[in-house]
């Protein structure tokens, strides 16, 4: 899990009506809560430096991320070993992997976070050795624990991560209204964030993270500890972003509903790629759906089973199981074609649960959320 320190307390300063500390002299405005960004906030706040609006796009439709033999090693363990990856502009991509196996090394080098042993890291068409501050303007963080600010509003947070990235004064008001409307945050806005609920808050962040308009936005576990619903309307204002923004969304997640929501998926296991592709295309190689069946006589049906459909059943303490082809296919045929009583039919399609236990030998459902990795 990525983390970041929580930025110090707000202390009360003047600020004009666009959240922006006045002039010297200037008179302020009364009980306003702002507070001036310092190098150290830069880091709590998106682990970032700060830089200009929007970070140069270079020409000819480079990918949003490309990397070529990454390598990271530290005294006795080699945590990334010769990773190859390549993430269109605009698509979302996910990144599973057991605890260990190398996810949040990999994230922090694409990050500028953590320097490379070897290899070769582009983001946004800038690589992370030579141009570490262009590749900073064009990323957006949203870490696993919450960086905001309690004790500011909604609208203060924004503003005070816009001082970060100089985000010019006449876009602001104008910027910030269009991020809060887009997260669904307009009636917030005004809210201190402790108030807020924790999806709320998330929403935020999410706002927060494309402020400065980043190429590529970088979610660690970006709805872990929220509900079903809450977690739904983050993925509805995740790809409105997407969409509207056309910002890349790199995400690590144990929730399979929202791994089947991107457009590829990479698993890394040991330091390595073992899969990737889009979710079908994960699932098309396990091939077979799995069909479990409770009959009248278990071991008379799996003998029809192998001589009338060619199908070589496993027996278990809850029946029989067969893989096929399609299984909701086979399951009228087996109905009609058993001569003892079929009391229950289950057809299960592979899952990329399936997927991630067939490359890693374990469930993704059994890796505890947050820790090391």
């Amino acid at each position: 899990m990525l983390r970041a320190r929580r930025p110090p307390a707000a202390r009360r300063a003047a600020t004009d009506p666009a959240g922006v500390p006045p002039e010297a002299g200037a008179s302020p405005r009364a009980g306003a809560l702002v507070r001036r960004p310092t190098a150290a906030d830069a880091t709590a706040a998106d682990a970032l430096t700060t830089g200009t609006l929007m970070a140069d796009v270079p020409a000819g439709g480079a990918p949003a991320i490309r990397v070529s033999g990454l390598r990271k090693s530290y005294p006795g363990v080699e945590a990334v070993r010769g990773i190859d990856l390549t993430v269109a502009q605009g698509e979302t991509f996910g990144f599973l992997g057991p605890n260990g196996a190398g996810k949040t090394t990999t994230i922090a080098m694409l990050c500028t976070l953590v320097r490379p042993t070897a290899g070769r890291v582009e983001v946004a068409g800038h690589d992370t050795r030579t141009a570490p501050g262009l590749v900073r303007r064009s990323i957006g963080l949203v870490f696993q624990e919450s960086t905001l600010d309690g004790d500011l509003t909604a609208a203060e947070n924004l503003r005070f991560h816009a001082d970060l990235y100089a985000i010019p004064r006449a876009e602001l008001a104008a910027r910030v209204d269009s991020l809060l409307d887009l997260t669904g945050l307009t009636a917030s806005r005004d809210r201190l964030v402790r108030t807020l609920s924790g999806g709320m808050r998330r929403r935020l962040e999410i706002a927060r993270g494309i402020l400065h308009r980043p190429r590529v936005l970088f979610l660690d576990e970006p709805t872990a500890g929220l509900d079903p619903q809450s977690r739904a309307l983050l993925w509805d204002h995740l790809e409105e972003v997407r969409e509207r923004e056309g910002t890349t969304l790199f995400l690590t997640t144990h929730y399979l509903e929202e791994a089947e929501r991107c457009h590829r998926i990479a698993i890394i296991d040991d330091g390595r790629i073992i899969a990737e592709g889009s979710p079908a295309e994960l699932k098309s190689v396990l091939g077979a759906d799995r069909v479990d069946l409770r009959t009248g006589d278990d071991e008379k049906a799996a003998a029809a089973l192998l001589d009338r459909f060619g199908l070589a059943a496993v027996a278990g303490p809850q029946g029989l199981r067969v893989h096929t082809e399609d299984g909701a296919l086979l399951v009228p045929r087996l109905c009609a074609g058993l001569d003892v009583p079929v009391y229950e039919v289950t057809v299960t399609r592979p899952s990329l649960d399936d997927v991630f236990l067939h490359h890693t030998g374990r469930s993704i459902r059994d890796e505890p959320v947050g820790g090391a990795r």
